[in-house]
């Protein structure tokens, strides 16, 4: 698909700079199957989907993945976590440390120097948090051949582990299209409510909007709810520098369909029951793990599926998700999924409607063209 088919028009003041006040409170713009637009609220979710359904959410949850790094000289590097990739033991303060090593973005004022120790510097929020008296360092090992992406090793001073560090010494890696820094409020907003496995850099932003309430309200309806894990990474978020989606190349993400996820999908099927994906993480997650029977199967394992109009869906009837950038693959997703003229159209009346974009802003549910 060519790329520029997935453009529209957005005034900035669109984009969300906060949350809403309230999870529940965020605007919900209903694509029913007959095309008819509805303007609703996420606090009405129970009563908008089918009666029986089976919503899947994505339970990762987002490390604190943005370091500031100091040098010797005062210099100091910004490096962004992407992706875990081992430990490894190294040399430092004289003696061998237990390291992790992570795949990972960096940049400076100065070109990057490779084997330079950097202490990590702690968010001024987060400091108060430190009990160990240790401290959080990073070494730019070099760059991935796989990839091109830096390998950096992280380890510590004193007993402080290096994943409690990260979490003390780490920032919440916003989005860029945030022109604000990161505030307090953001170590929760920024966050499901459900989240469970560390190892994303960026929030399922679906799963944003509900609550505990909102579950329980869904549970009222006879609507179960399991979860599938994707830790969201680049492959989600990397901008399309390609005039044709056949030649964009996605970067993988770890995902994981346990066992019950798995039958609890395929009971629904039985039984003739909507699948609702909570977020287009969980599309990614439920079709790399589909046959093309439909059947979902218990798996995990990295994924590098890129969805765009012309796939044949196996796995999901019914997407709640907010609203994407142009030209990007999580749009082109959307467009798979509901129809690109239909999901297009639907934007521009989210636009003309002052719906808020992205991130931090309103949602769509969306049910699957036929």
């Amino acid at each position: 698909m060519r790329v520029d088919r997935l453009h529209y028009d957005l005034p900035t003041d669109r984009i969300a700079q906060h949350p809403s006040p309230e999870r529940e409170q965020a605007r919900l713009l209903v694509v029913s199957p007959d095309d008819d637009l509805k303007h609703r609220k996420i606090t009405e979710l129970a009563e908008l989907l089918p009666e029986g359904s089976l919503v899947v959410l994505n339970d990762t949850r987002v490390m604190p993945a943005r370091l500031i790094a100091q040098k010797e000289t005062g210099g100091r590097v910004e490096v962004f976590l992407v992706r875990h990739v081992g430990s490894r033991s190294i040399e430092a303060f004289g003696e061998t440390r237990n390291a992790a090593i992570w795949r990972a973005l960096g940049k400076a004022s100065k070109a990057l120097r490779f084997g330079v120790d950097m202490r990590v510097v702690p968010a001024q929020a987060r400091s108060e948090r430190l009990d160990s008296g240790g401290s959080l360092f990073v070494r730019l090992l070099g760059r991935s051949a796989d990839d091109g992406l830096l390998e950096v090793a992280l380890f510590t001073s004193g007993k402080l582990e290096v994943d409690a560090a990260v979490r003390a010494f780490g920032r919440m890696p916003l989005p860029p299209y945030i022109k604000r820094d990161v505030d307090a409020a953001d170590a929760d907003r920024y966050q499901t409510v459900f989240a469970r496995v560390d190892g994303a850099i960026a929030a399922p932003t679906a799963g944003l909007h509900l609550t505990h309430a909102l579950l329980g309200r869904l549970a009222v309806r006879g609507i179960e709810v399991v979860t599938v894990t994707l830790h969201v990474g680049l492959g989600t978020f990397q901008p399309v520098l390609v005039e044709d989606l056949d030649e964009h190349k996605m970067h993988r993400e770890w995902y994981d369909v346990s066992r019950p996820t798995a039958q609890a999908i395929a009971n629904a099927r039985a039984r003739g029951a909507k699948i609702v994906a909570v977020g287009t993480t969980v599309v990614r997650a439920l079709e790399s793990a589909a046959e093309q029977t439909g059947e979902v199967r218990a798996t995990s394992g990295e994924t590098a599926l890129l969805i765009q109009p012309g796939y044949g869906f196996r796995a999901v009837d019914v997407l709640l998700t907010n609203f994407h950038l142009p030209r990007s693959t999580l749009l082109a997703l959307v467009c798979a999924f509901g129809g690109t003229e239909r999901v297009l159209s639907a934007y521009e009346v989210a636009v003309r409607e002052g719906y808020r974009f992205y991130s931090y802003g309103d949602a769509m549910l969306l049910h699957r063209a036929p």
